[in-house]
This record gives structure tokens, sequence and C-alpha cells, in this order.
């Protein structure tokens, strides 16, 4: 990713030219082009409107979006404030988003059963440990890291201990959703992300200290500098504004959730604060603060699997925010586009597997089970991994022992049921998480 041109400011267009304003003022220039928040190095290449040229054509954009900018308290090296500013679009993905991670399912829903919800959490953990490490140099091939976690072996190198660590903290995001960030958890994150693969052990769980090389950020291919965070001697009270900012402690400025999760998102990767582990510890704290604000659904689906499919916009979005006067709305647009594919993704995914799963059941209706049977059927596709007994059949259809004993064992034969003994002659029968495809493709 190669360094951006750093856009005209307002000053030298209207010192080169005094007569500038006049010729753009009453245009109906507005922050948005077709409605994209364009960065100088793309609206140069664009045909202005008619009588102006493109550094006049920026100069009214930046006027427009001028009086929407709202201020963070998050500086650069210069003391000079980011900000942001909500165009339509963004507003737009928010209200989506609102919709659609925060509110609740039916009971048709593949993910109303515990057991789907429990496999589907274990499932996104996994896909999000890997891309995540993945988009930070782990090179394991997917299906060794999942066979990895599946078994819960021991990693054999330094990509697998990476791809494992970033489950753990996954994991334990989970378990501190209800709670507020504080430095010590912040550090702990970092610890659980980086234990075990640092030149320095002692680097893992702490920030970079002053002395210490200060780690930058530079093009890989042509090694240009692209980014220098601030000093060490910094962070300590840098992190504590961070901290404080998660937690919504602030002016009493109401910030959107979603926009102060994608703001501790992006202040991780600018501060870098550590000595390795920033963008996972950052898409990390994302998730914390999308879970701490209810967004249920951020349980079930992984960002950084989209942030390595498009890993040059990604790191783009971060220098059009650094390289236009520390405007992050060029990140708040990626972030939400980002998030709004996943979950719409997700619903995808969704209606997918529930259509499969009515398809399925409409076709056992005119199978050679009877009513018992379907039915018992009908939930063991919705809870994969549920237990049946002889006796619990028995009661719940109120039927004979021997019949409930034919119905299961009938299943079982079939290969639509799990057999298992338990103690003497009690046996219990589990549905399958294949059961799907065995019911697609019987007799294999």
């Amino acid at each position: 990713m190669k360094k951006l041109p750093t856009p005209p400011s307002i000053q030298d267009l209207m010192v080169a030219d005094p007569s500038v304003l006049a010729r753009v003022v009453g245009r109906g220039i507005g922050a948005v082009v077709q409605g994209r928040y364009l960065h100088w190095e793309k609206l140069r290449h664009k045909s202005p409107p008619e009588g102006l040229n493109p550094e006049q054509w920026w100069l009214g954009i930046k006027l427009a979006r001028m009086g929407q900018f709202r201020t963070l308290p998050l500086h650069d090296t210069a003391g000079k404030p980011f900000i942001y500013m909500l165009p339509d679009p963004v507003l737009e993905g928010l209200h989506r988003i609102d919709s659609m991670a925060s509110g609740f399912i039916g009971s048709n829903d593949p993910l109303a059963s515990e057991e789907h919800r429990d496999r589907f959490v274990f499932n996104s953990l996994v896909e999000e440990a890997i891309t995540s490490s993945q988009l930070e140099g782990a090179s394991t091939t997917r299906q060794v890291a999942v066979e990895m976690l599946r078994a819960g072996r021991s990693p054999k190198d330094h990509s697998e201990r990476m791809i494992l660590n970033n489950f753990m903290a996954m994991r334990s995001i989970q378990q501190l959703s209800d709670r507020p960030m504080s430095l010590e958890r912040l550090l702990e994150l970092h610890r659980i992300l980086t234990l075990e693969t640092l030149d320095d052990p002692t680097a893992a769980g702490r920030l970079q200290r002053e002395g210490e090389h200060r780690v930058q950020v530079f093009d890989t291919h042509t090694h240009d500098l692209l980014h220098t965070p601030p000093p060490a001697s910094v962070l300590p009270e840098r992190m504590a504004q961070l901290v404080a900012f998660a937690n919504g402690q602030g002016d009493g400025t109401f910030v959107h959730p979603v926009i102060r999760a994608i703001v501790l998102h992006f202040w991780i990767g600018h501060d870098h604060p550590f000595i390795d582990g920033n963008g996972r510890t950052a898409r990390a704290l994302f998730y914390w603060s999308m879970l701490r604000s209810r967004y249920w659904l951020f349980s079930f689906i992984s960002i950084s699997k989209l942030l390595k499919k498009g890993s040059d916009r990604y790191k783009r979005a971060y220098l059009e925010s650094e390289s236009d006067d520390n405007d992050l709305t060029y990140f708040i647009v990626h972030q939400v586009e980002t998030i709004l594919t996943a979950l719409e993704e997700l619903q995808g995914y969704l209606a997918q597997k529930g259509a499969e799963v009515r398809a399925v059941e409409a076709r056992l209706r005119t199978s050679r089970y009877n009513h018992r049977q379907l039915a018992l059927l009908g939930h063991a596709l919705r809870h994969p991994g549920q237990r049946y007994t002889l006796r619990g059949h028995q009661t719940s259809q109120g039927i004979a022992y021997a019949t409930a004993r034919s119905d299961i064992f009938a299943l079982a034969e079939d290969g639509l049921l799990e057999q298992r003994r338990v103690g003497g002659k009690t046996f219990e029968f589990f549905a399958p998480d294949n059961l799907q495809k065995r019911l697609d493709q019987p007799g294999e």
C-alpha cells in the first residue's frame, strides 16, 4: 500500500486564489460524491462540476464537511484531534446494523436452538481466530487450524500458536462483554493474544517502554514509512484516555455504539502501543465493544474474514484518515460497509440453512417413517447433538416401551441417530451433526 498524497489545504487554496470562495459557494457541493465519501487521491481523477477544476471542487467538498464534523478524544502526535462526520450512507448503515444485529430471532431461525447457537459461536470464533491471525502473517492452512482447535491439541509452530491465542482471546471477550474495560484487562487481552509468539516474551501484556525501538508501519513492498505512532512515553496516558472512551466516559456527547467500537479499532491501530499484536488487539477490542453494546449477533460473525479479503482497502482506510486532516470518516465508512457485508452474509446463510431444513422436513413427510419418527427427526434437525432415550420417546409420544424401542432403533439402523450404551443395558441416542446430509444422501 503506497503512501497517499496529502490533500490540498483550504488555506493554501484560498491564498493561491482569493476569488475561489466566490466560485464555490452556492454551487450545491455536498460532502459526498454520488453517495461516496471520496479522498482527494481519488477525487482528483474525476471530472469536476462545470466551471471548476479539481482543487476548487475539493475546496467545496471540504467546506461542506467542515460544518458537520464532530471531535474525538483521540489526538495525533501534534495534539490535533481526530474528527468524523456522519454522511447519509453511514447513517443508513448504522440504522441497518441496529436493526440486524441487536434484535431477536424467531422460533424457526436456525440459531433459535441452544445447540445450534453453541456450534455457530464456536465456528465463528474459529473463523475469526484464523483470519485475524492470517492478517498478521500466520501461514497455517484453514483446514489444519480447524483440526487443531477442534481436537484441542497443542500448536506445532508460531502460526498455530497465533491462531490458538486469538481463539482464546475471543472466548475471553465473550466472558468480558458485560464488564467495563480497564487498562489491566486490555493488557491481559494482549497477553493472551501474543503468549509465546514474541521474540521478547516479557513484551506480552505490556505497553512499549521508553528506550525500546518504537514500532513503525512500513509498506511491505516499497518499504516506504507509512505511519509513525506516538512515542512510548505518552502511551500510558493515551491508553487511559482510550479506556475512558471505551467505557463511555467523556464530555457527555453521544457517540453511536458502532462508531465507538470502530474508533477503538482505529485507535489501537494508530497508537500501536504494543511491540506486536496491535492489529489483533484492535479487532478483539472492537468485538468487546460491540458485544457490550448488546449487538449480540456479533457472536456469530467474523469481521477479519472480510478484512483479509480486502486487506489493501483496510490499510488504505487508515491512510486516508491520517492523511486528510485526521478525518476518521474514511475508516468509519469502510468499517460500516464491512460490518453490513458480514451481517448480510450471515442472514443469507441462515436463510439458506432454514430453507434446507424445511425442505428436508417436507421430503420426510412422504417417507416411510411414521409420524412419531418424523417428529423426532424434525427436532433433531434443529438440535444437532441432542440426546434421546427410549423412555423419553415413550413418555413424549405416550406409547408403549416396545413401540418406542422399535421407532428409535429403526432410525439408528438407518444411520439417522448415533447409538451409545450407557451402563449395562441402557442406550442413549444422539442427533448427528450431519443429519441433514444423511437425510439428503440416504445409505451413505
